[in-house]
């Protein structure tokens, strides 16, 4: 497994204009920006693209639109479960699938409420099987409205009917997602992809499919560096370099996310504003100052690991 191609799936932000309005000719730039980083494969609509701060018709003219930029050149899996009865959320599943995804990205936690058993979830979840046809699926711990983690299992179950090809895990524990790769064993078609980048080389060399993550809104590059080099024995003190930099800096691109990887965007030439839908917060100047910070910082590793953008 150590040896295998692991792949970066970037969490797609949204760009809008000043307005408020979807600014289309940016989406095209930072589609691209993802793909000449190497991405292997996109996730559209998600928490990272303000998906709760989009309306139906939104999310999909969004998704279709970064399919239609992709070309075909990597898998795209976007959102589509948003809550209500099984059948609406079937419905859109559906919907997003005719977008041209290649598979349909289920919250776990809009498919039952925090106060209700794993039973019921499970429940809900084989009746959504049978209502979206053969339709791939995949899963998102999404922390909104609350995290509901699937149990190993839970994905073996799921992973084991085969219609389930995706999992973004956001557990935070390398032993759960050692766990969950050993339930869902025997699937090649199945990928684990870590949000958490605290341990981003011990779950790659554990097994994971690649990573997910909101770091590759600021550099891409950077992770699908080391989706490619984390097993690298010859270069094992670049490998703990990057990741003791993803460590140290975890909390300050937290602050004000994503208005805080827009601005980084733009520092780095995309017209991107940084309006957000969602309210995270206020972008204040200490905080402004800590991203300048970790620009400097990441240009020093830049040399160190000889990574060219």
């Amino acid at each position: 497994m150590e040896q295998m191609q692991k792949g970066f799936i970037p969490v797609m932000l949204t760009p809008f204009k000043d307005n408020g309005e979807i600014d289309y000719k940016v989406l095209t730039q930072l589609t691209e920006i993802y793909l000449n980083a190497g991405a292997a494969g996109l996730f559209a609509n998600c928490l990272s693209s303000e998906m709760f701060e989009l309306s139906d018709a939104e999310k999909l003219q969004a998704i279709k639109h970064i399919i239609d930029v992709a070309g075909g050149s990597v898998p795209v899996v976007a959102t589509g479960t948003f809550g209500g009865a099984i059948e609406k959320q079937a419905s859109f599943v559906k919907q997003v699938y005719d977008t041209g995804a290649d598979a349909v990205i289920v919250l776990a936690s809009l498919i039952a409420d925090e106060h209700e058993a794993d039973d019921i979830f499970n429940e809900r979840i084989f009746k959504l099987f049978d209502l979206t046809e053969n339709i791939p699926l995949g899963f998102y711990e999404c922390p909104v409205p609350y995290k509901r983690l699937l149990s190993p299992d839970q994905l073996k179950q799921f992973v084991g009917s085969g219609r389930v090809i995706y999992h973004k895990d956001t557990c935070l524990d390398l032993d759960q997602i050692k766990q969950k790769l050993k339930a869902a064993q025997g699937n090649p078609k199945f990928g684990l992809y870590d949000a958490y980048m605290v341990h981003a080389v011990d779950s790659l060399k554990a097994g994971a499919a690649g990573l997910s993550c909101i770091q590759g809104n600021f550099f891409p590059e950077l992770i699908v560096w080391l989706c490619n080099n984390y097993a690298n024995e010859s270069l094992k003190q670049q490998v703990d370099d990057v990741q003791q930099f993803l460590i140290d800096n975890m909390d300050v691109m937290h602050n004000v996310y994503p208005i805080i990887a827009k601005y980084w965007l733009k520092k780095r030439g995309l017209e991107i504003s940084t309006f957000t839908r969602r309210n995270v917060g206020t972008f204040t100047t200490p905080i402004k100052h800590q991203i300048e910070s970790l620009y400097g910082n990441y240009n020093v590793l830049q040399n160190q690991i000889g990574l060219r953008v």
